[in-house]
């Protein structure tokens, strides 16, 4: 199992355990959080982005040049923001710790 904890922005964690290979957008999800991944991984959106706790930033893969164009349209981005769907759970990122911005809203579960 691979842990992460997610963080909104209220300041409230929520720890959740996930598998080796598993999408931390689906993780995101099937924990509560509100991500939406509109556009189910493509990369045609920036609705599962999240902000990565700057002690793991440097340990994730580096995002490809569709990633990064896609988080110049995400609201509130910065340094360390990350696309959810396209970071895959490894043992090398048990303990992630991962913000949830304010301005994330699931439209599709209302």
């Amino acid at each position: 199992m691979i842990t992460v904890t997610f963080i909104n922005a209220e300041g409230k964690s929520q720890e959740v355990q996930g598998v080796e290979g598993q999408g931390l957008l689906e993780l995101a999800q099937s924990a509560g959080q509100p991500l939406e991944g509109t556009c189910e991984g493509q990369m045609a959106c920036s609705t599962c982005h999240v902000i990565i706790d700057k002690d793991w930033f440097g340990k994730l893969p580096q995002a490809v040049e569709d990633e990064e164009d896609m988080l110049d349209l995400a609201t509130g981005a910065r340094r360390t923001s990350r696309l959810s769907c396209q970071i895959t759970l490894t043992p090398a990122l048990d303990g992630l710790v991962v913000h949830v911005p304010a301005e994330s809203r699931n439209m599709q579960g209302l």
